[in-house]
């Protein structure tokens, strides 16, 4: 005898059920079918003691849970599928359609996270709470607002910011572990200028990445949080000191981030890993609410996958700032927005660009000489200039050895301490406002590196020879007030900046192309020269002298799977034109393709 005879009805209305047939066929229902299915006399006898239909619930119960699983499955697919290198322009497309919510997208962010960071640490502050209800507040305002609700240009993008950029409520670590000294934490008492500009347009902070100690390296290690590993391998470098942010975008942590750079800080690092880093004209961004290296040389810029999520954060990000005396009349000089506009397949077509004939010699330089493999991704990477319709200039003349000597003139080293204690002023913690109250407070002063003097060691190794940050040291003082000002930094300034133009006027060029680093991105699990790898470096330095406007893109792949940035330049406030260019030659070449991640760690936290 089997239950087959004595339940016939009721087996006929279980063996219907969609979780027993084809492909939704769970092994919970079945087991607990195939048990009571089986002719044993255990079975009968158990079966007899139940009501008829109490299996039925068992089964119903199983049937639930094998659909809910399924269903769930099914969806963390399809957005995986939708979100995974997802832009800003498809983004909002689905929250148009009512595809996803915000909340939704932003908890898919939120959990790739917390999949991946422990192993790659780019991600140092998480700020689920703070985004999960912005997240809120964004469906909320849609769902009351109804099918006429206007989205800002950038609503619902999940975002992440550098550590040394200040956001309301969040520690400005800065990389350093000073700043995080319990009861001295280096609170943001309100957004910086670029991120009060963000958060209006309507972006979700994910929260703020891991860089080096100030920004002073070009590697990505930190007193705060340790190493940040290269998303296309663990174990390599991602360049600092933007690698926190560039690691996070590049492996689909956030959809879009942002970066500072004083020597090569946002450039180099996207160069590692195939990501879009953009350092506008000095004064198209303001960079007040950031914690400064060396203020008079840096700079603010997204990093993001593709050159329209770019454009459509530098046209948010543009603008004058009473806060940033380099952005007065920044207005009349650029180029108007918004940059999209500048994004067409076809602007290469005629363009002319020069090589820089010190950054491809073979005579070594502080930064390293242009390594060999380096140079033949470079020379492959410019034939896609090439076949865009651009040519591509090489001439001893443009810009040449003694070019970065009139850049290393340009000294900013006295003003360092002025900058740090303007950013104290306005965006330091209850507790203190300046260094001196800082050293007050703490009871230990803040680095050399910050506020000059003679520093025990590290500094910016982006290599003076490049026109890269120096040393501080000597006296400091303010530059509103230094009669020296001109003479130390505006004339030596206006003289470099002439010199990078003359080859634009005399051989008709309309921009420079070059290597975005000398090497490829270094082992960190081995030497390099005998010592931890510092890098990987650059010869890009001089850049941020004369406040040019440069981008890099994605120019292809090493033979061992790591990304190559190519890095174009042109002149001042042309900022539209070069991310038109970098659109062309991105569509020209689609060389981006996303990391595959690890679930596991290859290398112990490298502090």
């Amino acid at each position: 005898m089997s239950l087959k005879t004595i339940w016939p009805r009721q087996l006929r209305v279980i063996s219907q059920s969609p979780c027993l047939r084809g492909e939704q066929s769970l092994p919970g229902a079945e087991t607990i079918l195939r048990q009571y299915l089986e002719p044993s006399k255990k079975n009968i006898v158990e079966m007899a003691r139940l009501n008829k239909w109490s299996i039925l619930a068992a089964l119903s119960l199983a049937c639930s849970a094998t659909v809910t699983a399924q269903t769930g499955a099914s969806r963390q697919a399809a957005m995986d599928r939708d979100l995974l290198e997802v832009t800003i322009p498809k983004l909002e497309k689905m929250y148009a359609a009512h595809k996803y919510t915000v909340t939704q997208v932003v908890e898919w962010y939120l959990a790739r996270i917390a999949k991946y960071n422990g192993i790659y640490r780019a991600v140092q502050t998480v700020d689920a709470k703070g985004a999960l209800a912005a997240a809120a507040e964004e469906d909320a305002a849609a769902k009351k607002a109804g099918p006429g609700f206007q989205r800002g240009p950038m609503w619902g993008v999940p975002i992440v910011f550098k550590a040394n950029t200040s956001v309301k409520g969040l520690i400005t670590t800065d990389g350093w572990k000073g700043y995080l000294i319990p009861g001295h934490e280096l609170v943001a008492p309100r957004d910086a200028t670029i991120v009060a500009k963000l958060r209006a347009a309507g972006v979700v902070i994910l929260g703020q990445t891991n860089m080096p100690d100030f920004a002073a390296s070009d590697t990505n290690r930190s007193t705060a949080f340790g190493r940040t590993g290269n998303a296309y391998d663990v174990r390599f470098s991602p360049g600092g000191s933007s690698g926190g942010t560039v690691t996070a975008v590049t492996a689909n942590f956030a959809l879009l981030g942002t970066g500072t750079d004083t020597g090569n800080s946002i450039r180099m690092p996207a160069s590692t890993s195939a990501v879009i880093g953009v350092l506008p004209t000095r004064g198209l961004v303001s960079i007040a609410g950031i914690a400064p290296l060396d203020w008079l040389r840096d700079n603010t810029g997204p990093i993001a996958r593709d050159v329209t999520d770019a454009a459509i954060a530098l046209s948010v990000m543009a603008g004058e700032d009473p806060l940033d005396f380099r952005t007065a009349g920044s207005a009349e000089k650029a180029q108007a927005g918004p940059y999209t506009q500048y994004l067409k397949a076809d602007a290469l077509q005629g363009k002319r660009f020069g090589v820089p004939a010190f950054i491809v010699k073979d005579a070594p330089s502080a930064s390293g000489s242009l390594r060999p493999e380096t140079r033949a991704m470079f020379l492959k990477a410019i034939e896609g200039l090439r076949s865009a319709g651009a040519v591509v200039v090489f001439d001893d003349s443009i810009l040449p050895d003694s070019f970065p000597a009139l850049t290393r003139a340009v000294s900013t080293q006295p003003y360092r301490r002025d900058g740090t204690e303007m950013f104290l002023k306005e965006f330091g913690p209850a507790g203190y406002h300046s260094a001196a109250e800082y050293e007050k407070a703490v009871g230990s002063p803040l680095p050399a590196t910050i506020i000059g003097g003679q520093p025990s060691g590290g500094g910016a190794a982006t290599g003076a020879e490049a026109g890269g940050p120096q040393r501080p040291s000597g006296q400091q003082v303010a530059l509103k007030t230094d009669p020296n000002a001109d003479a130390n930094f505006f004339a030596p300034q206006q003289k470099a900046l002439a010199a990078y133009n003359e080859p634009f006027d005399r051989l008709h060029l309309d921009g420079l192309v070059y290597p975005a680093a000398q090497m490829p991105p270094p082992d960190e699990t081995m030497p390099q020269d005998g010592r931890i790898s510092g890098g990987p470096h650059s010869n890009t330095g001089w850049v941020n002298s004369i406040g040019i406007p440069a981008i890099v893109v994605s120019g292809g792949f090493y033979p061992d799977g790591l990304p190559f940035g190519l890095e174009l330049s042109t002149r001042q406030w042309k900022d539209g034109d070069l991310l038109g260019w970098a659109y062309a030659y991105e569509q020209a070449t689609h060389y981006r393709r996303p990391p595959v991640l690890v679930e596991k760690g290859l290398l112990p936290d490298a502090k």
